[in-house]
């Protein structure tokens, strides 16, 4: 029969049980971890009558006895350095749960109950009463505190993981959401650091990515690189298992996460878990579902920006072709290619250079940046040339230094492009940009593909503006033609609103040809002809009129600033032919102030000329007769 004391200890024990089970109010939603723990150490406190009771667990991140929770005032949680290990204490537990220790600032405790469930041990409870104060309880009442107890913990331990993991599910499918509503790499990588930052607040992340980063915002990204600190790293990557990294010295543990696709692996997600030996089982599992969904995601983001940049690119090279397909001048079709490249290369200098047959000489063609034209941009050319005569492929260099005669300027990132027709080479493109490996494989790619298409487009330009120069350029002189001549005074006197006109003579020129020959007559045309080329603007014209006379029109040119021009031709014909011949030179103006005629222009300058010849030669006089001061 039941003594009165049993009876007593069970009944403590079933309100014990009672208590426990009214805790948890599913109903109110009085969920939360820690406001449980305080709970049941109450119902505890209460039903044994103890001064204070105090809850301490095992942290296996850490691997040290934390203080989790206790009725005791002002009692946050801390890790204490006990003189007994938790194996220990788990090896006692096998034989009794009652247990007789104290710890660093718990010597009033009189009382620790080991609480076991199955071979696992929860914890312990510290018990404060009086001296002697638990005595009054038999052990098998003690134990079977201990058993409801670590029932109870387990419970609640289950409830909060449950709890938690619908939490952390709850944000993986909002994530996954998210990823699939955008195709945009920086959200991508955006939201898996968010997500990890809210559920981990106390980790650090990184994330190892395989492809160009450099354009991504501030995020905490970094090359994936083969390395003796990277080996872990590379092995997830590699493998697309997740990968571990503990150190006992730095008391952190690193997992590495593969970003993994259907098609590949994109990269590798780094936690580190500070403070920590072994990285917690129960965590891993979240982390590789997140990065796997993260891996997808990125993998249809690529796809998009892949899908995007192709249109992008046959967009460019169709609108190019079509461009250089309608009938544009060369230096318009070079400055519409150089602008195509700059915008869509992100480059900051584009040129286009030509060699001669020998290789020896090289011609930048306009609409080229202008640090081509520049003393620096030869120093690139020359480099670049030797290069790409001697290999005839294309070069892609991410961080080029030049060792000699290096410019002011330093450009890192250079790709140059031959362009040979008929399997001859012709020239080459050369796009440079100063930050280092700032242009990607494929902005490689693609400008081959575009310099190919434009190269023959390039050719024909050339050659077309060849034999159109060839049409009103004069063959022994290189001056334009007469008629060319014509047509573009006509077409000043049309738009201009002044000009001079201007007919050269080269005196006694029978007398050359009789002394000399007239091979040497030729070559002292030729002569002049040079000296007129290299004293006129490039928007003058320089003619042939017939036989030794030869004509200049300065369109938007005064009569002051074209009688300058004439005498300074008279002077430099004086002092640099061999044999020395002299000119002389007839000038006529007109502007549209007055009524006028590109007859009566010409008839002046004529006059002139004649009056020149008649008054001693080697002069100039303006179309009113009158000589011109020298």
């Amino acid at each position: 029969m039941m003594t009165k004391m049993e009876y007593l200890e069970n009944k403590m024990i079933l309100i014990l049980k009672s208590r426990f089970f009214e805790i948890i109010d599913t109903e109110n939603g009085l969920l939360n971890y820690e406001d449980l723990l305080i709970k049941m150490l109450a119902v505890i406190k209460e039903v044994t009558g103890a001064q204070d009771v105090t809850l301490f667990s095992y942290n296996e991140w850490k691997q040290e006895i934390l203080l989790e929770a206790s009725t005791m005032a002002d009692s946050d949680p801390l890790f204490l350095q006990p003189d007994i290990s938790w194996l220990e204490l788990k090896e006692k537990a096998q034989e009794k749960r009652i247990f007789q220790h104290t710890f660093p600032g718990f010597e009033e405790s009189n009382i620790m109950l080991l609480l076991m469930k199955k071979d696992c041990m929860l914890g312990f409870l510290a018990l404060k009463g009086q001296k002697g104060f638990f005595d009054q309880f038999p052990d098998p009442v003690l134990e079977k505190l201990s058993e409801e107890s670590a029932q109870f913990l387990f419970k609640v331990q289950s409830l909060a993981k449950t709890v938690l993991e619908e939490k952390r599910y709850k944000q993986l499918f909002r994530v996954t959401e998210k990823f699939h509503s955008s195709m945009n790499m920086d959200d991508v990588l955006g939201e898996i650091i968010y997500t990890l930052q809210e559920v981990y607040p106390t980790f650090s992340y990184y994330l190892l990515l395989s492809h160009d980063n450099n354009k991504h915002r501030d995020l905490p990204i970094r090359d994936l690189e083969y390395d003796s600190e990277n080996i872990a790293a590379m092995q997830a990557y590699v493998t697309g298992i997740v990968q571990f990294e503990d150190s006992i010295q730095e008391r952190r543990s690193v997992l590495y996460a593969p970003l993994k696709g259907k098609q590949g692996v994109y990269g590798v997600l780094q936690v580190i878990a500070p403070n920590t030996l072994v990285f917690p089982n129960n965590e891993v599992e979240f982390i590789t579902l997140l990065a796997n969904t993260a891996g997808s995601a990125l993998e249809n983001a690529q796809l998009y920006q892949q899908s995007k940049r192709l249109i992008s690119d046959l967009q460019l090279i169709n609108e190019t072709s079509h461009k250089l397909n309608s009938n544009l001048r060369l230096t318009e079709t070079m400055a519409f290619i150089t602008m195509q490249i700059s915008n869509s290369f992100d480059a900051e200098e584009v040129g286009f250079i030509l060699l001669s047959q020998d290789y020896q000489q090289i011609k930048v063609l306009e609409g080229s940046t202008e640090f081509f034209h520049s003393k620096a941009g030869e120093i690139y050319i020359n480099y670049i040339k030797g290069k790409v005569e001697k290999e005839k492929e294309a070069l892609f260099i991410g961080d080029f230094n030049l060792q000699e005669d290096s410019p002011s300027i330093h450009f890192k990132s250079i790709m140059a492009v031959p362009m040979i027709q008929s399997g001859l080479l012709k020239g080459f493109a050369l796009v440079m940009s100063q930050a280092p490996y700032h242009f990607s494989f494929d902005t490689f790619k693609l400008l081959q593909s575009l310099i190919h298409h434009s190269t023959l487009a390039f050719t024909n330009s050339m050659l077309r503006e060849e034999l159109e120069k060839m049409v009103v350029t004069d063959h022994l002189t290189k001056l334009f033609s007469r008629n060319y001549l014509d047509e573009k005074i006509h077409l000043s006197m049309n738009e201009d609103h002044e000009g001079t006109f201007m007919l050269i003579d080269i005196d006694d020129f029978k007398l050359v040809n009789d002394t000399f020959g007239h091979q040497v007559g030729d070559d002292v045309i030729i002569q002049v002809a040079d000296i007129v080329n290299a004293n006129i603007r490039g928007t003058d014209i320089g003619a042939r009129w017939g036989g030794e006379e030869l004509a200049i029109y300065l369109p938007g040119v005064s009569l002051t600033a074209g009688l300058v021009i004439a005498e300074r031709l008279v002077r430099r014909v004086f002092e640099n032919t061999k044999p020395q011949v002299t000119i002389s030179c007839g000038v006529s103006y007109w502007n549209r102030g007055r009524k006028d005629t590109y007859s009566a222009l010409f008839k002046r300058a004529d006059k002139a000329l004649y009056t020149a010849k008649q008054t001693g030669k080697n002069k100039v006089v303006n179309q009113g007769f009158d000589e011109a001061n020298r």
